[in-house]
């Protein structure tokens, strides 16, 4: 049986940093990094890959909500951006 591993990857990228994506559904957009996750080697770009989430009423006087979220996306996917 193979044993996990946690491998803290270097990221390429600082949290501020302009970060242009330079490839998926939003190729060529500009964003500032908002936060990495080092062990998935994943980027929060700020206004890039936003999905809307649906949350259920919890309580019948409740209401629901739809939520627009930013999703990480893969540090491969983005270069520094340099004007």
């Amino acid at each position: 049986m193979k044993k996990k591993t946690n491998l803290k990857r270097k990221v390429h990228v600082k949290i501020g940093e302009k970060v242009k994506i330079i490839s998926g559904q939003q190729k060529g957009e500009i964003g500032l990094v908002k936060k990495i996750s080092k062990q998935t080697n994943k980027l929060i770009v700020e206004g890039i890959n936003i999905r809307v989430k649906h949350i259920k009423s919890r309580r019948p006087e409740q209401n629901g909500e739809m939520k627009r979220i930013e999703f990480p996306i893969d540090s491969s996917n983005v270069s520094l951006y340099q004007e």
